[in-house]
Formats: structure tokens, C-alpha cells, sequence
């Protein structure tokens, strides 16, 4: 038995949940990565948009990936708030003003918006208005994105960043190693408050986030059919 593990005799089973966090996280963040893409999938296909695809890099750390999921957000943010300005300029004051009128009928905007978007693309997907309601008229774009933008950037920012992703596959010993790094082992439980805290509010953001896009694609799904 390690000396750390006979002076704080807690240490084996906050190393079972920082390992457990830790899965947690690579999970939320790895749903995450889907469901930007599948955003950036609807807003390519039907606003004209030129978002890439992303991919969880495995041989990269937290902070790694946390990066290319903020630079993605980024991305979808920029070119949404160019859709807004496209609209705002083709549309006469009072029409701009009803798309975020919330008293305004939906099927009126939407058919406001889809007009928009056919002379902006020359002609538009019959989804191309429910789209862009739904993400303008949400709080998707303005407040989850930049949610998540700014905890994504505490993550890596923490003692998490500077973990690969991959330390899973790996023996228990091992595991612990590269999560702890130069964290002495009787700091086990800063680094489970650590995950618990950083992890806790990004599930919740997260949850928020992928809804909307459920939400979002689920409409999507129901005008094609």
C-alpha cells in the first residue's frame, strides 16, 4: 500500500471517482462533438452555411478537444450572426423586427424568413424558414453556444486540460498517473471537487444544447417527410 493511501485512507476510492468523472466527461464532450456536427449538417444543407466537421481526437488532451469544439462553436456563432445581418439588410424595418417578436404567429415568420433565404441563395429548402426561426428565435445561438464556450474554455483552462483523452484503455495505475500528473496523490480530492464542479455545469449546459438541436433536426425531419 502507497504511504499516501495510509495517511489518507480515502485515496482509493477518490481515485475510482475521479477515473468514473473522468469517463463522464469524455462522454458528454464526445456527444457534444455529434451534436455540432449535426447543426452544422442543417445549417449547411439548408441556410448555406460552410461549417466543417469535427472530429474527438484520441491522442489529444481535454484541452485539445475542448479547442476544436470552441473553435466549431465559434464558427456556427460567426456565420449565424451573418445570417442575421443578411436578413436585417433584406428586410424591410418592420418585417426584421417581426421575426423576433415573440407575439408575432411562427408561420408568418417562417414564411418571412424563407422568403429572405431565396433571394439570398436563390432558392431555398422548404425548411430553409423553420431553420432559421428556430435558431434565431432561440437562445441556441446567444446564450447555450456561449455557455458552453466559456466552460469549454474552464475545462481546459483547469487541471483537467492537460489530460490525453486516451488514458482510459489503460491500467488503473497508469490512469491515475496521467490524470494526476504533478498533483500529489493526497490531493485527490481538490481534483474530485475539480471534475465535479467543472463537470456538473457542463452536463447542464450540454444537455440544453443538444436539446435545442433535437429540437431543431426533429422539425427538420417532420417537413421532409
Amino acid at each position: 500500500m502507497a504511504l499516501s493511501d495510509l495517511l489518507y485512507p480515502d485515496n482509493p476510492k477518490r481515485r475510482q471517482e475521479l477515473i468514473h468523472l473522468h469517463q463522464e466527461l469524455l462522454d458528454c464532450m464526445s456527444t457534444n462533438f455529434c451534436a455540432t456536427n449535426e447543426l452544422a449538417r442543417v445549417l449547411n444543407e439548408h441556410l448555406g452555411c460552410t461549417i466543417t466537421h469535427i472530429q474527438m481526437r484520441e491522442n489529444s488532451t481535454v484541452k485539445e478537444n475542448c479547442d476544436i469544439i470552441i473553435e466549431a462553436m465559434s464558427e456556427i456563432q460567426r456565420q449565424v450572426q451573418k445570417i442575421d445581418s443578411d436578413m436585417k439588410e433584406k428586410l424591410e424595418p418592420v418585417l426584421y423586427q417581426k421575426l423576433y417578436d415573440i407575439k408575432e404567429p411562427e408561420l408568418e415568420k417562417i414564411a418571412i424568413a424563407h422568403k429572405v433565404f431565396s433571394i439570398i441563395l436563390g432558392e431555398a429548402t422548404s425548411t430553409a424558414g423553420i431553420v432559421a426561426i428556430k435558431l434565431l428565435g432561440s437562445s441556441l445561438i446567444t446564450l447555450t453556444v456561449s455557455k458552453l464556450v466559456s466552460l469549454l474554455a474552464q475545462i481546459g483552462a483547469s487541471v483537467l486540460g492537460g489530460i490525453s483523452i486516451t488514458i482510459l484503455g489503460l491500467g488503473i495505475e497508469m490512469i491515475l498517473h496521467a490524470i494526476l500528473g504533478a498533483v500529489e496523490r493526497n490531493q485527490l480530492l481538490t481534483a474530485v471537487r475539480s471534475y465535479e464542479k467543472h463537470l456538473a455545469e457542463f452536463k447542464a449546459a450540454s444537455e440544453k444544447y443538444q436539446r435545442v438541436i433535437r429540437e431543431v433536426t426533429s422539425l427538420v425531419r417532420q417537413q421532409v417527410q
